[in-house]
């Protein structure tokens, strides 16, 4: 990168992209990683859960895309970014504490496989992210949402501990469900990002992998500290 170019980014500070499958802990690491560097928290997922709630509640068909196209003119969506949470409101509600639900989760992966979703939101990922100093988590942020991020991760994990950590997530959440249940929601999710035709789930080219099967979390933060460092 040219002088010019490494000033603008000391001047703005660093879009961090971190991308992978559900349960490979995106989310906990991205926080930390926030936190350590003072930087705000993008759960671009929550957005996603956000119309997948309202899809649900206007009781819109999962299976008609035209009907959830037809929500979005009708909908405004905020994100409040800080280093720990992101809190979503809806339509001028808060509904950051309802995003988490099995129910919810299995409808947000449908909606986001959507291309008018999908490009519904992407100016309001960019807006979020326009200043820099962001940790932004997700299913394509270092190919789709920034991919001119200065340092992007591809987290992964083995599949059966993947939905060990969800189901356990599930239940510590108070929700009652079978982790047979969990592995098959998550496995099916997991097809259904990597294939959809629009922003699929994919590594970016220059994104720097670690798999976190067998790591503690503070193992993988201080690895992605160590790579943002470099950057710095």
């Amino acid at each position: 990168m040219s002088e010019r170019g490494d000033a603008d980014r000391t001047k703005r500070g660093l879009i961090i992209a971190i991308d992978g499958p559900a349960g490979v802990g995106k989310s906990t690491v991205a926080r930390l990683l926030a936190r350590q560097l003072g930087y705000l928290y993008l759960d671009t997922g929550a957005l996603y859960r956000a119309i997948a709630w309202k899809v649900r509640d206007m009781g819109v068909s999962s299976d008609d895309p035209l009907a959830i196209a037809a929500v979005l003119p009708k909908t405004t969506l905020q994100m409040a970014c800080g280093p720990e949470q992101s809190h979503v409101l809806l339509d001028g509600r808060d509904i950051t504490g309802e995003l988490r639900t099995p129910g919810v989760t299995a409808l947000a992966s449908m909606v986001s496989a959507i291309p008018a979703v999908r490009e519904w939101l992407l100016p309001v990922q960019r807006k979020i992210g326009a200043e820099g100093c962001v940790v932004a988590e997700g299913r394509d942020i270092g190919t789709k949402v920034f991919p001119q991020a200065d340092v992007k991760f591809f987290l992964e994990a083995d599949a059966e501990v993947r939905a060990t950590r969800r189901h356990l997530e599930l239940v510590a959440a108070g929700h009652s469900v079978q982790f047979d249940q969990t592995k098959r929601d998550l496995t099916g999710r997991d097809d259904r990002d990597r294939s959809r035709a629009v922003a699929p789930l994919i590594p970016a080219p220059d994104a720097e992998h670690i798999d976190t099967s067998s790591l503690p979390v503070d193992a993988v933060v201080a690895h992605m500290m160590a790579v943002v460092a470099a950057r710095l």
